[in-house]
Parts: C-alpha cells; sequence; structure tokens
C-alpha cells in the first residue's frame, strides 16, 4: 500500500506501508510436526485465538496457503 508523509508544513512525500510480518514455527500436534509460517501480528493473533488447525484450514480455504 501506498500513501503520503505529510509535514507540519503539509508538503507530502511519498511512502509505503508494510505488512508487519514474522517468520515463526508453530507445533502442529495432529500430524506431530513443526511448522514454519510467514505470519503477520493479527495472523499470529487469530492463530492464538482459534487454534493453528483452525487457522491453516480457513487460510487454505481463502487460498492464502498453498501447501500444507
Amino acid at each position: 500500500m501506498v500513501g503520503n508523509n505529510v509535514s507540519h508544513s503539509k508538503r507530502r512525500t511519498k511512502r509505503r506501508f508494510c505488512p508487519n510480518l514474522f517468520t515463526k514455527k508453530f507445533f502442529l500436534p495432529e500430524e506431530d510436526r513443526w511448522v514454519t509460517l510467514n505470519v503477520s501480528a493479527a495472523g499470529i493473533r487469530t492463530i492464538n485465538k482459534n487454534g493453528l488447525s483452525a487457522a491453516l484450514k480457513d487460510a487454505q480455504e481463502k487460498g492464502f496457503v498453498s501447501n500444507i
């Protein structure tokens, strides 16, 4: 996403909004293995709330994850 930095004098310069991504390992107890995911901060909160298997299933239905 692209936007503007706006100074006190209202001068505008271009800036980028980058996602807050982390490389994180999660343990998947159903398969007894560790899974490494490149996930955002909001995604980590979703995994903590709903559980890893439910979050992976939902992400696969939406097309965010290609292979599990």
